[in-house]
């Protein structure tokens, strides 16, 4: 069975690559993408030799909705999300096959077991995993608020506060619309999880801005954007954020903003 992974983390596509080569010795990985782009070229020229795609929801430029309505998929897909639960009710309402991150061997036999007994790889199960993703983001329920550091104190911030996040010195920060900003406790993968896809957009792997502290977008040499904050950074920010829009990103931030 040739199998393609589509995962952006590095660490979580290396441990799935080394799970399924250890223990199904006639599985062959002959490919591996991190981005929505990366995985639609390689469908182009490779689609009719992968037999399974494990592919994670959320990928360094977009969600994997993008892939399906790009390219005709046509082989098997497991997805692989971290847990969530209105993604995993809806996966398994659409009988969709998943895999929770960090995967176990378990649940990986038993995705890897029914690829092989299906009978038709041209039955893919892609309108299924459109309806099951579709209904998992009108019913999800998204945070509204996030605990974040203050000296010796916990302190709640709520969402509509939130003018960005941003990583800096492997920490990660939230800054409120009055310029103040606060260490949280938690990823930037996690984090754009828990947001509203209509207001919060992740402009780069290390910044996820809101659409209602957009100031103004300038264009970049080189087809890149930087974007224009309304708010205005306190002192104790250590340095100003980058907050240019990744290229790979650009259209879909302007339709995004447009919104």
């Amino acid at each position: 069975m040739k199998v393609l992974i589509i995962e952006d983390e590095l660490m979580a596509r290396r441990s799935l690559e080394k799970a399924l080569e250890r223990n199904f010795p006639d599985i062959e990985i002959i490919g591996e993408c991190g981005s929505v782009r990366e995985s639609v070229s390689y469908l182009q020229d490779h689609g009719d030799e992968v037999d399974t795609i494990f592919m994670d929801v959320e990928l360094s430029d977009g969600v994997c909705f993008e892939i399906f309505r790009q390219i005709e998929v046509k082989a098997h897909v497991v997805m692989t999300t971290a847990y969530d639960n209105y993604a995993v009710k809806a996966f398994e309402a659409g009988s969709v096959d998943y895999l929770l991150k960090p995967i176990d061997q378990g649940p990986l036999e038993r995705a890897v077991e029914r690829c092989r007994t299906s009978a038709d790889k041209s039955g893919s199960d892609v309108e299924r995993i459109l309806a099951a993703l579709g209904k998992a983001k009108q019913e999800k329920e998204y945070k509204e608020r996030f605990l974040v550091q203050l000296n010796d104190r916990i302190v709640p911030v709520k969402t509509g506060e939130v003018a960005f996040f941003y990583s800096e010195d492997k920490n990660n920060h939230v800054v409120t619309f009055d310029g103040t900003a606060y260490i949280v406790d938690s990823t930037m993968d996690n984090l754009i999880t828990g947001l509203n896809p209509d207001l919060f957009f992740r402009i780069s792997r290390s910044c996820i801005i809101a659409k209602e502290a957009v100031e103004s977008v300038s264009k970049l040499l080189g087809g890149r954007l930087k974007v224009t904050s309304k708010v205005i950074l306190s002192k104790n920010l250590g340095s100003q954020p980058d907050l240019t829009v990744s290229r790979s990103r650009g259209e879909e931030f302007l339709q995004w903003l447009e919104k």
